[in-house]
This record gives structure tokens, sequence and C-alpha cells, in this order.
């Protein structure tokens, strides 16, 4: 299960829209997406990579203007890494893309298939979230 599980999940990660970004800084922009804004170090946990890593991360994507650095609103030590519009079309394109590779998966398999699949959906999320 679980190399069935990390190739389909490699096999969707490769489905990104083109080369210029790589997997770590998608991951950082759906995280910031979903999350919202927040401090370097508190993504670098949240992806597990080192704030160092993440720091670099975030500057390729600033550079890029898919996200922008602002003043943290209390601890004035700290800065606040927000997505931009920019961003969020760039992480809504790359959705669309993966989600029309899985589609299109997905109408290759039979109904039993796709029920057998359906059926098994929040069992995989228990264990994506313990």
């Amino acid at each position: 299960m679980r190399i069935a599980i990390g190739r389909l999940n490699r096999r969707i990660r490769n489905e990104k829209e083109d080369d210029s970004l790589t997997l770590n800084q998608l991951s950082a922009l759906g995280v910031l997406e979903r999350r919202g804004p927040m401090p370097v170090g508190e993504l670098a946990a949240l992806e597990r990579v080192r704030p160092p890593s993440m720091t670099r991360i975030v500057s390729a994507l600033e550079e890029l203007g898919l996200v922008v650095r602002e003043p943290h609103p209390v601890d004035r030590r700290l800065a606040v890494v927000r997505i931009t519009e920019a961003g969020l079309g760039r992480t809504a394109a790359d959705r669309k893309r993966r989600d029309a590779w899985l589609a299109h998966r997905l109408r290759d398999l039979t109904p039993d298939e796709r029920k057998q699949l359906r059926d098994v959906l929040p069992i995989l999320e228990k264990l994506s979230r313990s």
C-alpha cells in the first residue's frame, strides 16, 4: 500500500504546469493559499524543511512575484509571507492540470473500481491526518 500510494502521489505531483517551479516551491505556495500568511519559520515547520531552505524557496517565489514579505503585525523582527494574486493563479492552474490528469485516469477504471476508491477515501483521509 505504501509503495502504491507513494507512486500515485509522485505521479500526480509530476503533473505540474511547467518546470519553472520546483515541487517544494509549489508546495509552499499551496500551504500559503490554504493557511494564509505566516512567518518563514512557521512555513518551514509545516513543510518540514529547515528555515534557511525555506528562506531560499520564499526568495525565489518572491522574485517571480508569487509571494510578498510583509511586516509581522505584532513582532517587528519577523516578516510574514503572503501569496499574491499571481501566486493564486499559479496554484489554481497547477491544481486544474493535476485534477484533469486524475479525472482522465479515473475514467479508465470500471464503475466498480471507482466505487471501491470512493469507499476507501475516508480511511485514506484518516491515515493522512494521523
